[in-house]
């Protein structure tokens, strides 16, 4: 009996030692030929019910002095950060702090909404109607500033609005900027210091911060674009992408973010799953959007991504619930999105 369970212990080692080589091989298909290694690289991870299956870098994290890409290496996520500003606005709203039917105008009183009725849920699921500020010509002339809060609300707030909130849907940084503004005068802490105690240090994120161009950071990567060649990003005041897109991270700090949502780690259970319901417009259309993350139904399961672009960076990340899994990738360039990749991934993970 001894001996038959030994040969059945061993017979599952084995076979889990071949299937572990075989998503390695399979995920490493996935990844194209422009992860080269003379070339900006790229981090990928995937965890399914808290196991690593996978976690590799590719390419050059610094082309200069030729330092090769390393999983733990740190990135800028780009507007991943507006998963931290969600859920900062759902610690304070269960503080009882503030309502997220709240108007806008309780906390910015000299905000002009012309008449609309413009709430914190409006700015949390992109359907206020407020002009999205990147998208406006003059943002060349503040992108090496640095603004406070009030001044970068300042630039947008007499821009005419889009469409009155709650009837449609359009992507806008503007509303996460608000938002970033309004965790400060509710809570009386500077965003950065907000999620740094609120968030990083509680679920022990020890390579995650607001980004920062002076602060020394260890094993922050230099991010790239492609100009008729590769070249050095544009430089950017992080004051500008703000809570809506300033926080740098790394693939490992990232499944302790997810670890942490997931077992209500940061907020108990019934404001964490407001942050992932699919809401609607006032005429009863679903947006495919929660708070902070896109949702999607991919073989009829749940999937909750959002992805990340700022100055030399790209970002993506893909939770499928239901099976507990993870998959993040993170980019230095421009030029290679890890996007399609991840989907991918995550794909084959389902099937």
């Amino acid at each position: 009996m001894k001996t038959i369970s030994k040969f059945l212990i061993i017979a599952f080692l084995l076979f889990q030692n071949a299937f572990s080589q075989n998503l390695e091989a399979k995920i490493d298909s996935l990844i194209p030929a422009k992860f080269k290694s003379e070339n900006p690289g790229g981090v990928f991870l995937v965890v399914k019910k808290g196991k690593i299956l996978y976690r590799k870098a590719f390419g050059t994290a610094d082309l200069e002095l030729n330092v090769k890409m390393k999983p733990e290496f740190v990135f800028e996520i780009g507007s991943m950060t507006k998963q931290f500003t969600a859920v900062s606005i759902l610690i304070l709203a269960e503080q009882g702090k503030l309502k997220l039917e709240d108007e806008i105008t309780k906390f910015i009183p000299d905000y002009p909404t012309n008449g609309n009725k413009i709430t914190i849920h409006h700015l949390l699921t992109h359907t206020s109607g407020i002009k999205d500020f990147t998208s406006m010509k003059a943002i060349k002339n503040i992108a090496r500033e640095d603004l406070s809060p009030k001044e970068l609300v300042d630039f947008f707030k007499n821009e005419p609005i889009d469409f009155k909130s709650g009837e449609q849907y359009k992507y806008c940084n503007s509303g996460y900027v608000l938002l970033g503004y309004i965790i400060e005068i509710v809570s009386g802490e500077s965003y950065k210091d907000f999620i740094t105690k609120n968030i990083f240090k509680k679920v022990g994120m020890q390579n995650t911060f607001y980004a920062s161009n002076e602060r020394i950071i260890k094993n922050r990567v230099s991010g790239y674009r492609d100009k008729d060649g590769l070249i050095n990003a544009n430089y950017i005041s992080f004051s500008i992408p703000y809570a809506s897109g300033s926080i740098m991270s790394n693939v490992d700090d990232l499944a302790k973010w997810q670890y942490a949502l997931d077992n209500n780690i940061i907020l108990g259970k019934t404001f964490t799953q407001k942050a992932f319901k699919n809401y609607k417009l006032n005429n009863g259309t679903y947006i495919d959007y929660g708070y902070g993350w896109h949702l999607e139904k991919v073989k009829n399961k749940t999937v909750r991504e959002h992805g990340g672009s700022i100055f030399g960076f790209k970002s993506m990340g893909v939770y499928i619930p239901e099976e507990e899994i993870y998959v993040v990738g993170l980019s230095n360039c421009e030029c290679n999105s890890p996007t399609s990749i991840v989907k991918d991934i995550a794909l084959h993970l389902m099937e």
